[in-house]
């Protein structure tokens, strides 16, 4: 059972199919552009989506709204620090903040930066900074149906080579994804972080987390890695900090807060050439774009986050929707994580080519029938066409990703997401692509705008 009992609620919009169609016209087919009121259960993101405790509330009212130097902020140091061991924490809005903070002041334009997977506001930013991202997804992440425990690895050998033969194109930083999320939000190991420590610091480059889902890595770390089963998450947690050189967070996350984020490094001169940009466009170093209420709700939801029963409740309903999808007709990527569920559009739905975009497809069809909304990680996401529509580039598997929110929707919820999933899958060769009617040249799902393909 949750443990946790439900002191406020918010009604949930009830919809008819009919409104739903209606609403997908009016949006252009893109489910980012739906109005709140119109989706029934939202798994759109797990990113400040969650509900806060009445701990996190009480934090918040105790606020301090000083400019500089509030009893906030250092309520909030003194937690990460504790946590993640870094001398130097900026906080930050959220973590795309972060990501654009640190990559304009550690990348050289004409460099590149390694990861077991960009997620897509990272890769943006490192291409934004004049650099290229390249991903080194393991072996074992190819295969979406195994159930080995860690495929959110990066691939040792590969980036024993690409920093061994960096060329022209000099690595400037490994940023390590925990969990993986462009990767079906699977967990990566303390042994392939360890390693990858190791390699990084042997060629002189640095190593940042990505750790916007630290505590839920930590999670997966404890049932399935050897040696780890009797730490707990927070001490799991606490090591992986201290194998890199720095990270970013968004606590939206892993932090269950509605916005927030942070910088955390070891070197000073980096660190402070961070603050000087943080200070020109976020803020004072001591709030970061923050209110003070952020940085005390912040700080105590990083404190709840590694507590043992709140992730193996995550893991619980996670587990529970899982089954019910597979029970549905859906395969997913395997195994299941914490944060997300991957359904395999692409193998549901196989009379739509890539360029029809069977995961935009899937996830609109579960916004029509069942008010649920999702996001397309697939050719929509990742795919590339020429000036006359032409496919260039398709995404090696058609996903759909069902985030779910942290302490926010019960089993009931879920079970509605599997009835409608197993409607979908009883014919599904009635749910017809889309093509593209517009899009910008950069994070395009966020603003695309489709149509339907009719049968002939």
């Amino acid at each position: 059972m949750e443990p946790y009992r439900i002191k406020v609620i918010e009604p949930i919009p009830l919809t008819t199919e009919q409104q739903r169609a209606e609403a997908l016209k009016r949006v252009s087919y893109n489910l980012f552009n739906l109005r709140a009121e119109e989706v029934t259960i939202d798994l759109l993101s797990d990113s400040g989506t969650g509900a806060i405790s009445a701990d996190q509330l009480a934090a918040g009212m105790n606020g301090d709204e000083s400019y500089a130097g509030s009893r906030s902020f250092y309520r909030f140091r003194d937690t990460v620090s504790e946590l993640t061991g870094y001398a130097h924490l900026l906080p930050v809005h959220q973590g795309r903040a972060a990501e654009r903070i640190l990559f304009s002041t550690l990348l050289t334009p004409g460099s590149t930066v390694l990861s077991n997977t960009h997620f897509d506001t990272t890769r943006a930013n490192v291409e934004l900074a004049g650099c290229q991202a390249r991903d080194l997804p393991c072996p074992e992440a190819k295969d979406l149906d195994t159930p080995h425990p860690f495929k959110g690895n990066i691939d040792l050998q590969a980036l024993k080579l690409a920093l061994k033969t960096a060329g022209e194109s000099p690595v400037a930083a490994v940023v390590m994804t925990i969990t993986n999320n462009g990767g079906g939000g699977q967990p990566v190991s303390m042994d392939n972080l360890r390693q990858t420590a190791d390699l990084c610091r042997h060629h002189g480059v640095p190593m940042i987390l990505d750790a916007a889902r630290f505590a839920e890595n930590a999670w997966l770390v404890t049932r399935h890695e050897p040696g780890y089963q009797d730490r707990t998450p927070r001490q799991v947690a606490e090591e992986a900090f201290r194998l890199a050189d720095g990270c970013v967070m968004s606590a939206k996350k892993d932090g269950i807060v509605h916005i927030g984020g942070f910088i955390g490094l070891n070197d000073p001169e980096l660190a402070q050439k961070c603050e000087r940009l943080l200070i020109a466009t976020e803020g004072f170093p001591t709030y970061g774009g923050l209110a003070g209420r952020d940085l005390d709700m912040m700080a105590q939801g990083l404190r709840e986050v590694t507590e043992p029963t709140y992730l193996a409740e995550r893991a619980d309903i996670a587990a529970h929707l899982a089954q019910r999808v597979r029970t549905a007709g859906v395969d997913i990527v395997e195994p299941a994580g914490l944060h997300a569920l991957y359904l395999n559009a692409g193998r549901l739905l196989p009379h739509l080519p890539p360029h029809q975009y069977p995961g935009h497809a899937l996830a609109c069809e579960l916004y029509r029938r069942g008010g649920i909304r999702s996001a397309e990680l697939g050719s929509l996401y990742l795919g590339e066409e020429d000036e006359h529509g032409n496919p260039i580039k398709s995404a090696p598997y058609e996903l759909v990703r069902l985030a779910l929110p942290r302490r926010v929707y019960t089993r009931s919820h879920y079970d509605h997401v599997a009835r409608t999933l197993a409607d979908i899958a009883k014919d599904p060769s009635t749910v017809h692509g889309y093509r593209i009617l517009g899009q910008s040249p950069i994070l395009r799902h966020f603003s695309i705008k489709l149509a339907p393909v009719t049968p002939n």
